[in-house]
């Protein structure tokens, strides 16, 4: 496909990017994402409720469930479909983790412990049009809040949130079941009520 724009002109998320991640890391290194993820990040971090499950549908307890809803006939189902095989999203979304180990990495990144200072810097600078950096947002937090580095994500019925200062010394994570159904999304108020929560968390605690 030819490219959106010029390259530095503007900026368009894309899960195939972190796809591509994943094949530069197995070509050059020989060997699986799931080996490497241990051997720096998962391993040094103790982050023992993390893995990559690739094809595997299983998903270690205690864990929530997700749900599809959708209409049959005219007439509303709900199926539970908790037990998936996620390797249909590759990198984009390959990963099963905990609150306890969202907060643990997300902590760990900001503070210096997976990269260096200049690198780290680098990732944390936002695209002046979205507040997107290399991988994560940084956005306000709100009144008296200061900036936050972000990224939350989601694939069927699952979800996450993710947040720290800076230095990663405060965080904010987050466990999400719901259900997956874009005619009866909640978007909107979803996104009022997290916006209200970080504000109660890193901000003035003022927030309604």
């Amino acid at each position: 496909k030819p490219a959106r724009f010029e390259p530095g002109t503007d900026w368009s998320y894309s899960n195939t990017n972190y796809v591509l991640a994943r094949l530069l890391i197995e070509k050059v290194t020989g060997h699986s994402l799931a080996e490497e993820m241990q051997r720096l990040i998962l391993g040094p971090l103790g982050l023992s409720g993390t893995v990559v499950p690739g094809a595997d549908p299983e998903i270690p307890e205690p864990h929530t469930h997700a749900y599809y809803r959708y209409e049959d006939a005219g007439e509303p189902k709900t199926v539970d479909v908790t037990r998936q095989n996620p390797s249909w999203i590759s990198t984009g979304g390959d990963m099963i983790s905990t609150t306890r180990d969202l907060h643990t990495f997300i902590s760990a990144l900001m503070g210096g412990k997976l990269l260096p200072a200049p690198l780290l810097a680098e990732m944390c600078k936002p695209h002046p049009k979205t507040g997107y950096g290399l991988g994560v947002f940084v956005q306000d937090a709100g009144e008296g809040g200061g900036t936050v580095i972000t990224h939350n994500g989601g694939m069927a019925g699952h979800a996450a949130l993710m947040y720290s200062t800076p230095d990663g010394s405060k965080t904010l994570t987050a466990a999400l079941n719901y259900a997956d159904d874009t005619a009866l999304s909640m978007a909107a108020a979803f996104q009022k009520a997290t916006q209200e929560l970080v504000k109660e968390v890193f901000g003035s605690g003022q927030a309604q």
